[in-house]
């Protein structure tokens, strides 16, 4: 059952507060007899001087157990509720006081308790609320230990007491104080009850009380209070601050490291010129450096066939320090690298760098084969060491060697593409140094100083080449040029919609694993590098041009005679025709008429005629990615003689390379658009193998789409009429444009005696796939009997290899003469 309400009316005088209920106050008289509502030791224990300072609900939610203390007569006080201790329940400490004793005895326990707890002061109360909190909280599980809680129980009650026994005598009563020697006088009564009744049980408190010397300030009768003598547990000894040595450790630490950086500083920016100059001679004696070849890029064929790569060699390399008979060692090395004995004692001797200090290491030899390495490397020569190496390749050992190039022993392109490419093939080299002892130790010490530098792998080339295409070509034209007992002579292959150079290739060709052995005029690219007067071949263009400008049409005709005189100069036609001949335009390109071009060109005038000659791509470099490609000549208009009229039309006074005519042809196949050539398709990264494309080639428009396809219509009449001169360049299946060609090369300013024959064609004439031209310089003989055959045989094999559909329709018919 709850507790009645503060507010509830209840039987009696209300006792004043502060006081007991055993003591007579006012009004007691008339309720003599009558219940007073409450009393004894439980009455005391729910008793505070001050009202309810204790949480409600820590009371009523405290087990008995919780609230039992050290002294079985002064339990934890309770919070009253509406100024009534609870009922039904046992006050707390009951079980120490024996729970079944009477109400009447509790009253007295109580009241005895009660005095007592009147003369605690507010910091006892205080300590007794946090006690209940504590004891509370051991309800929910964590509850102290009960030695801990009596030990400061009872501190906490003796620095109470010594605060009652002495106060302080400044402080002046205040109004409530009154009310206070009221309630200290019932607590005496109550205290002195409690002892007799202890000493009428026999019982034995806990606390003995012993009499205080004095009395009372406020009653003035003896004082006697009970005081439990215990021994207070010493404080903990105090720790040492840490803070200081912490902060001492710290500046010593920092103040080390600043010592330790200013000596770095001293030495890196602060050094002496002496403590330079030590540290430099220190360096030249015994740092050892070595160059790390960087491996050399691939060039391969548009299918990823090899054409040149590096092998894994071997180098043989000398420490000259380490050498004590050069003569000996160089005589046993010679025969074994092919190097001479003379060039390799010099190397072994002890010598300076040219930057200063004794040489630790010189190349005797790159590239040697790894079973002579091996032979060297058993003879455990002192200061010869062997190291891996690179060896150029060339797989196909002739196949467009002349068009690739060689590299040198140091790995390092010297003719063509090897060479025209060489700082993007050849990466970048690396470097090693590392620190050497002295004497016999004269090896790199561990732990020591080293500084290394990975090489890095140069890329790779991708060209336009076929590979099988260019070993057809090479193949032809050496049998053709042989029969012939040619000098020198060249091949292209072009396709046309692109540019690219699907073929190149050189009479005579060369080992390319032998380069010594051969003449430089013998490894030179023919199609890039010579440069001839091109004959016939040239008078495509001066009717391509003229029928651009509208000066004759495919229908035209012209009246000529046997011969022409120009600058004193008299120019003839292999047919010579009577005077006034008419002759049609296919008709003078069938019979290849030096009258009728020079005709032609006298009505396009010499400016036209060079226009056109630029505009064909004469005169410059095409730029096709080789080394050494040489750009020709033509003539200005104002460098034209009396006799130029007549040569310059007729493809004579003029420097001109089979690439350029073969871009030319190219241009007329490609319905006027010429595309620059190119041999490069892509680079191919070493490090990552990431393909950049090669350059894009330059385009621009020479002749009208239509103008083009009649000058390609015209130009069949060379090969398909009967009395053409290039009816050897037919090929079955197929109908083929093109024009023959008969100059002369100038070398040194004279002529040669020999003839410079060429054929350049295009097939399938109605739409033309590639251009093939063919040269040669051959003791006798023209274009047509010496490249037209060769032409048919390339033609025939590039058309079948790439699966191009015969032509459906057959050539037109075509008149000589009207």
């Amino acid at each position: 059952m709850s507790p009645r309400s503060d507010d509830t009316p209840r039987r009696g005088t209300q006792p004043r507060r502060g006081t007991s209920r055993d003591i007579p106050s006012e009004g007691d008289e008339a309720d003599k007899g009558r219940s007073r509502g409450f009393g004894g030791i439980g009455d005391a224990r729910a008793y505070t001087p001050r009202g309810r300072t204790v949480a409600e609900r820590d009371q009523r939610t405290r087990s008995p157990r919780a609230g039992r203390t050290s002294d079985p007569f002064r339990p934890a006080l309770q919070v009253l509720d509406g100024g009534r201790p609870q009922r039904g329940r046992r006050p707390d400490g009951d079980s120490e006081n024996g729970g079944s004793e009477k109400a009447g005895r509790g009253e007295r326990g109580g009241s005895a308790r009660a005095g007592g707890a009147t003369r605690e002061t507010k910091g006892t109360r205080e300590t007794r609320e946090t006690k209940g909190t504590r004891e509370t909280r051991e309800t929910k599980g964590t509850r102290e230990t009960r030695e801990t809680r009596d030990r400061r129980t009872t501190v906490a009650k003796t620095r109470a007491r010594d605060e009652r026994r002495e106060p302080p005598r400044s402080r002046r009563p205040e109004p409530d104080d009154r009310n206070h020697d009221r309630d200290d006088r019932g607590l005496d009564e109550l205290t002195r009850r409690r002892e007799r009744a202890a000493a009428v049980r026999g019982a034995r408190t806990r606390e003995p009380v012993r009499p205080r010397a004095g009395r009372d300030r406020r009653t003035g009768k003896p004082a006697v209070k009970s005081r439990a003598v215990r021994t207070i547990a010493p404080e903990p000894p105090k720790l040492a601050n840490p803070t200081r040595r912490l902060r001492l450790g710290t500046v010593l630490a920092l103040s080390l490291f600043v010592m330790i950086g200013i000596r770095l500083v001293v030495l890196q920016v602060a050094s002496s010129p002496a403590d330079a100059k030590r540290l430099i001679e220190l360096r030249a004696t015994r740092i050892s450096d070595l160059t790390l070849p960087a491996p050399r890029g691939s060039i391969i064929d548009r299918d990823g066939t090899v054409l040149a790569h590096s092998v894994e060699a071997r180098y043989v390399g000398a420490d000259p320090t380490m050498i004590k008979n050069p003569s000996q060692v160089a005589a046993t090395l010679a025969p074994l690298i092919g190097v001479p004995q003379s060039k390799l004692v010099p190397l072994m001797t002890r010598h300076k760098r040219p930057g200063g200090g004794e040489s630790h290491f010189e190349f005797l030899a790159h590239g040697v084969d790894i079973s002579v390495g091996n032979r060297i490397s058993a003879m455990n020569l002192p200061g010869i060491v062997v190291r891996q190496d690179e060896r150029r390749d060339v797989p196909g050992v002739d196949l467009a060697a002349n068009l690739i190039g060689f590299t040198g022993a140091d790995n390092s392109g010297l003719e063509g593409l090897e060479a025209r490419y060489d700082s993007l093939l050849r990466g970048t080299p690396g470097e090693q140094e590392y620190e050497v002892g002295k004497g016999d130790l004269n090896s790199p010490i561990p732990g020591g100083y080293q500084h290394y530098v990975a090489p890095q792998p140069g890329a790779s080339l991708e060209l336009t080449i076929d590979a099988d295409l260019q070993y057809e070509v090479q193949r032809i034209l050496g049998d053709q040029l042989r029969e012939w007992k040619a000098s020198i002579g060249g091949a292209v292959v072009l396709d046309v919609k692109t540019g690219e150079v699907l073929a190149q290739a050189s009479f005579p060709p060369y080992d390319a694993t032998k380069p010594e052995n051969y003449t430089p005029e013998n490894r030179m690219d023919v199609p890039s590098a010579v440069v001839a007067d091109v004959g016939s071949v040239h008078k495509a263009i001066i009717f391509g041009a003229a029928l651009q400008e509208g000066i004759i049409t495919p229908q035209s005709t012209l009246a000529i005679g046997p011969g022409l005189v120009r600058g004193g100069y008299k120019f003839v036609d292999s047919h010579p025709q009577k005077k006034g001949t008419l002759m049609t335009m296919p008709g003078l390109l069938a019979l290849s008429s030096n009258v009728g071009t020079i005709m032609i060109a006298d009505r396009l005038g010499k400016q036209r005629v060079y226009d056109y000659q630029q505009k064909f791509g004469l005169g410059k470099a095409t730029n096709e990615g080789v080394a050494g490609e040489q750009p020709g000549k033509i003539l200005t208009p104002d460098q034209w003689s009396g006799s130029a009229s007549g040569s310059v039309p007729v493809g004579m006074s003029m420097d001109v390379t089979l690439i350029q005519m073969a871009a030319a042809y190219a241009a007329i196949a490609n319905d006027g658009l010429y595309v620059q050539p190119h041999l490069i398709k892509g680079m191919i990264s070493g490090k990552d193998g990431e393909v950049t494309p090669g350059p894009e080639p330059e385009t621009h428009r020479v002749l009208r789409p239509e103008v083009a396809s009649e000058l390609r219509t015209m130009m069949e009449a060379v090969v398909d009429e009967q009395d053409g001169t290039g009816t050897q360049a037919r090929v079955n299946g197929y109908r083929v444009a093109g024009k023959t060609g008969t100059g002369k090369r100038l070398i040194d300013g004279q002529y040669t005696s020999s003839n410079y024959g060429s054929f350049i064609g295009m097939a399938p004439a109605e739409n033309p796939r590639f251009v093939i031209a063919v040269s040669a310089e051959v003791p006798h003989g023209a274009g047509g009997d010496v490249a037209a055959p060769a032409f048919s045989k390339m033609m025939s094999f590039a058309l079948l290899q790439n699966r191009v559909p015969p032509s459906v329709t057959k050539a037109p018919t075509f008149k000589i003469h009207p």
